[in-house]
């Protein structure tokens, strides 16, 4: 006789009688009792966050839920003029956005962070250790041709405001670890390798700080774009009160200009 078919999960299972998630009952367990930020670390990391850890992964996703008219608000709002009946596809459209520029910098930062700090055999103890880790790793990216991520911001030139703040919530709770010990050291000591000084920006210190809290980093891209998910449903509640995108659609399409091909040779 064949093996019954199995599929195993650690997620959700139902009965007719009942849902379970992570082990416990939906609606017993979960529901009222459990943030939503708190269960996606949850179904991630499978295992439950402290309060510590929640409050940072919950700052961070407010951190990264809106920041006005980028690209993928824009993206958002004009497929949900041209498809209103498709509210998934306005969403789906604003998160495909999320690339090496906007919202795909968590995911690059910490990525990039954690190849520096798991190269090294003993980790720094003080900031003099962490610049010179720092500048040793910058250093190396420049002359491999490559974009430090988590510099610079096309709107906050002098200063991104979600990053010292994003790093005091990790210091009270005892969870400013290496990652973000690492980025603060670039931060202090690009300047001597690019030439220029740029700032931290938030998405950057995102990464870093949702990688000291020891979630995967070739994941860290998603916790992005959950919370941008958030602002996206914002910006196309916002169309429909007070729509922009039939204006940005025709900005743009009343002032095309016509240039012939061969004007571009050269």
């Amino acid at each position: 006789m064949s093996e019954p078919l199995a599929f195993p999960t650690s997620l959700g299972t139902s009965t007719a009688d009942e849902i379970r998630l992570l082990g416990q009952d939906l609606t017993a367990d979960l529901m009222g009792k459990v943030g939503f930020g708190e269960l996606a670390f949850w179904l991630v990391a499978m295992r439950r966050p402290t309060p510590s850890e929640t409050r940072v992964f919950e700052a961070v996703l407010v951190a990264l839920a809106d920041h006005g008219f980028t690209p993928t608000a824009i993206a958002a709002r004009l497929t949900y003029l041209s498809a209103p009946d498709s509210l998934q596809g306005a969403l789906a459209a604003g998160l495909l956005g999320g690339g090496s520029r906007f919202l795909g910098v968590t995911e690059d930062c910490g990525t990039y962070l954690h190849a520096v700090i798991a190269a090294q055999d003993d980790l720094p103890t003080d900031d003099a250790g962490w610049d010179a880790l720092a500048l040793e790793a910058v250093a190396a990216t420049r002359a491999a041709k490559r974009f430090v991520p988590g510099l610079g911001h096309p709107v906050h030139k002098q200063g991104d405001p979600r990053t010292p703040v994003l790093i005091g919530i990790a210091e009270e709770e005892g969870l400013r670890g290496p990652h973000l010990r690492l980025f603060e050291a670039i931060g202090r000591v690009h300047e001597q390798v690019l030439g220029r000084r740029l700032p931290l920006n938030g998405a950057g210190v995102c990464g870093a700080a949702l990688a000291d809290l020891g979630l995967p980093v070739e994941l860290l891209r998603g916790f992005a774009l959950l919370a941008r998910a958030a602002g996206l449903l914002g910006q196309i509640a916002e169309e429909r009160r007070r729509p922009i995108g039939m204006d940005a659609y025709l900005a743009v399409d009343r002032n095309a200009v016509y240039v012939d091909p061969a004007d571009e040779e050269g």
